[in-house]
């Protein structure tokens, strides 16, 4: 007769997924304490915590969310909302990061949905889906968070929510964030520091609020420096890489072209050194480019992009401690974290050699 095999996960007098009464005969305890020692939940003694958790880890055993929110009580499951454009994106993709490393941190786990912020029934689908997945809170991202038939929404069936990148704040909801504007301002003031006064911008999409934040701030930084803001100098993007590649050609094809573009993202920055090889210019000699973000593909491309570093992962973790933690009436609703401006190769003073 062969032998029985198993494998990580399972046990053995089953051979399948361990469950929750083959973590209790291992540690000799009862079903309930297992629970409690899961769910990280006071009355339970040191010796006898450590003997569950080493069962839990000799049998690789990983608790069902929706079975631990039914034995607790209580939701294990934090939802992500973002728009359908910025899905894809190397910012996305970083808040998923953060959230999922705190998550695991708290034993919680993440559901990610991408929504339509255009579709009429965004606010239904929503409800639905936080009436059929006994979510613990969600987190909204822009421009989902300023959508106020959302907010109304979420406070009417009493789900926690928080809000990344707001435009504005709102009376007792929590907020995480950078000054946008500030952000923008910096990096602005820092390429007329270089000597360039033919800036131009790609910005984000009208209804996302850290998208305008950041407008206004390169605006507000010519204006202190008491230069002009010449319209042709901005174009239209929408976060996204292929909005970049036609901003960025707008921007090039003009008869007198600007020296730096600051774009609103890393993505559309990236897709500028693109279209720099097209118009033969030399980055950063002839043309210099800057993002924002601090995403992957600004450390990725060549040249490395001069940006806007956000802490985005940061910003992922707090926005989940604040629903894991379930924040008082008293907890700071807003909370404000730091930029940096991070200088790489793709600036220069214009006609620098």
């Amino acid at each position: 007769m062969k032998p029985s095999r198993t494998t990580p996960g399972e046990s053995a007098e089953t051979a399948k997924p361990a469950n929750i009464y083959d973590v209790a005969k291992r540690a000799n305890v009862s079903i309930k304490t297992v629970s409690r020692v899961v769910n990280r939940l006071p009355n339970v003694g040191e010796e006898t915590r450590a003997r569950v958790l080493e069962a839990v880890e000799a049998l690789s055993y990983r608790p069902n969310p929706f079975a631990r929110g039914l034995a607790s009580e209580q939701s294990f499951l934090i939802g992500l909302l973002c728009d359908v454009p910025a899905a894809g994106s190397g910012y996305i993709a970083a808040l998923q990061t953060g959230m999922l490393s705190r998550c695991r941190k708290d034993g919680f786990h993440l559901i990610v949905e991408s929504l339509d912020g255009e579709n009429p029934k965004l606010v239904q689908e929503v409800q639905a889906l936080v009436a059929t997945s006994n979510l613990r809170g969600v987190i909204l991202t822009s421009p989902l968070c300023d959508v106020r038939g959302l907010i109304d929404a979420l406070k009417a069936s009493r789900t926690s929510f928080v809000r990344i990148a707001p435009e504005k704040p709102l009376p007792g909801l929590f907020d995480v964030r950078i000054d946008d504007r500030k952000a923008a301002y910096d990096m602005t003031a820092y390429l007329i520091g270089l000597g360039h006064r033919r800036i131009g911008f790609i910005k984000g999409p009208h209804d996302h609020g850290d998208a305008n934040a950041r407008l206004d701030g390169y605006r507000g930084a010519l204006a202190q420096a008491g230069l002009p803001i010449i319209e042709e100098l901005v174009a239209q993007g929408q976060f996204t890489y292929q909005s970049g590649l036609d901003a960025g050609e707008q921007l090039l094809s003009l008869k007198k072209r600007p020296t730096a573009i600051f774009a609103a993202n890393d993505d559309m920055a990236a897709a500028v050194l693109a279209n720099s090889q097209r118009f033969n210019l030399k980055i950063p000699q002839q043309l210099s480019v800057a993002g924002f973000d601090d995403s992957l593909v600004a450390q990725v491309v060549w040249p490395r992009l001069t940006t806007c570093r956000q802490p985005i992962e940061e910003m992922a973790k707090v926005a989940v401690s604040i629903l894991t933690q379930k924040p008082s009436k008293d907890s700071v609703s807003e909370r404000l974290l730091d930029h940096e401006l991070v200088v790489r190769e793709s600036t220069a003073p214009p006609g620098a050699l």
